[in-house]
């Protein structure tokens, strides 16, 4: 899955990267190296700019709140459950399946965080002698220093309760595709741990090369049957993934020194 991730490109440097057409100095976010569900985050998307009555799409780099809410739900509330979409099913998932078919985007990160449960604090957990496992955390980027692109979709929902010009009477809101994790060798491995991403976790983010960006983007591509093939698992031994510390776990710890490489695992966390 992808349940946190790092995102500290401003806006200058990802407009160049994904030839970004429109965005808004007023709606440029912080870096924000601990990104949990339902903080905004930026997307790179292509729709047509409101008011001007141009029907072009242009690409746009929006923030938009994670967690993606359906336009017909009756309230947010599970906004923060629906931060992944699994790419066996998107197409025909209630929540997911218009997004899927007109509203697609891109997530750029630095990279994701995920939680393994080391060897040794598993037996102690066999044996009955920890109740709470302590998780080694991992950051997973790409290999080449490149950003993630990860696959995205979005949606609007309106919030009734509001009148019309009320600034927050809409909700932008999206969630990040995922499929099976990688089974072959990461791109640069750790010392001590994991030699795959599926020894992380069995799920990953779809990461989308930058041959397929256009299509994805395109709200004009809309038969699911050949969208499908853009959820394909992209070239493997793309990303490399280093042990970070556990302060990453508490949210409210955010900095660049999250990122930090540690030259193993923690005292307690073997992997």
């Amino acid at each position: 899955m992808c349940g946190r991730f790092a995102a500290s490109r401003g806006p200058e440097e990802l407009t160049g990267v994904f030839e970004v057409e429109r965005w808004e100095p007023e709606e440029t976010l912080a870096p924000d190296w601990n990104v949990a569900p339902t903080k905004s985050v930026y997307a790179v998307l292509e729709r047509p700019l409101k008011g001007t009555g141009d029907p072009r799409p242009v690409r746009q780099l929006r923030p938009l709140k994670w967690g993606l809410v359906p336009s017909w739900a009756k309230s947010p509330e599970g906004a923060a459950r629906m931060i992944n979409a699994r790419s066996e099913t998107v197409h025909e998932k209630p929540s997911f399946r218009r997004a899927f078919e007109a509203r697609r985007c891109i997530v750029p990160a630095d990279g994701y965080y995920e939680w393994v449960t080391g060897a040794g604090e598993r037996d102690l957990e066999v044996e009955g002698k920890k109740k709470r496992p302590r998780k080694q955390p991992y950051f997973v980027t790409p290999a080449d220093g490149s950003v993630l692109a990860m696959a995205g979709l979005y949606e609007f929902w309106r919030d009734r309760t509001l009148p019309d010009d009320h600034p927050s009477a809409w909700w932008a809101t999206c969630s990040v595709i995922t499929l099976e994790a990688e089974t072959g060798p990461l791109g640069v491995a750790p010392a001590e741990g994991p030699a795959s991403l599926a020894d992380i976790h069995p799920r990953m983010p779809l990461m989308l090369p930058r041959d397929r960006w256009d299509a994805w983007l395109d709200p004009g591509h809309t038969d699911p049957a050949s969208l499908r093939g853009l959820l394909a698992a992209p070239e493997g031994g793309l990303m490399r993934a280093y042990a970070v510390g556990t302060a990453v776990s508490n949210v409210r710890n955010n900095g660049p020194e999250l990122l930090r490489e540690l030259e193993g695992p923690e005292e307690g966390t073997l992997f």
